[in-house]
């Protein structure tokens, strides 16, 4: 970057659903610290990045990147993650049936989640990971929809901060 170069203005968020409803964000802190019981910490920062990533959610991207990286997470399977498919060899076969399910639980383009996408997790989870694991993906999908409706401003996240 040259000195003449600057970076866009930093938007304003638009609501803090946080601050306006404090019961309905620690429900939703709640059901976030229920739901990742019995997973895998790192991969759970791998299904939040990618869920993010197809949601467009800056701000979540920037936490879970962030919380992943201070996890031991590596920066080449984060960077991955946009392409996991093509780039499968990065990944082991639990991870890659948790993003499989990942993806078909935040897109539901086709109101369904395709049996053999449940039956590949299913394999590599059993009964109670599998209900943690949907639950997991389904909570970070509310706390996208959250983060992106209100414009929430990424790049001032601490890993470990929001810890609930």
């Amino acid at each position: 970057m040259t000195t003449n170069d600057t970076y866009a203005t930093e938007v304003q968020p638009r609501i803090r659903v946080s601050e306006l409803l404090p019961d309905v964000y620690k429900a939703v802190v709640r059901l976030d610290g229920a739901a990742r019981k019995n997973l895998d910490p790192t991969l759970l920062e791998l299904v939040k990045i990618r869920a993010s990533q197809i949601n467009h959610c800056a701000f979540c991207l920037d936490m879970h990147s962030k919380d992943a990286l201070a996890a031991g997470e590596s920066v080449e399977r984060i960077v991955q993650l946009s392409a996991w498919e093509e780039s499968r060899h990065f990944y082991t076969e639990k991870e890659l049936a948790a993003l499989e399910l990942t993806e078909a639980v935040t897109v539901l383009t086709d109101g369904f989640v395709p049996d053999e996408v449940y039956e590949k997790a299913a394999k590599h989870f059993d009964e109670t990971e599998l209900a943690h694991l949907i639950a997991s993906i389904a909570v970070i999908n509310v706390w996208n929809r959250f983060a992106v409706t209100g414009r929430l401003v990424p790049g001032h996240y601490t890993p470990g901060s929001l810890k609930h």
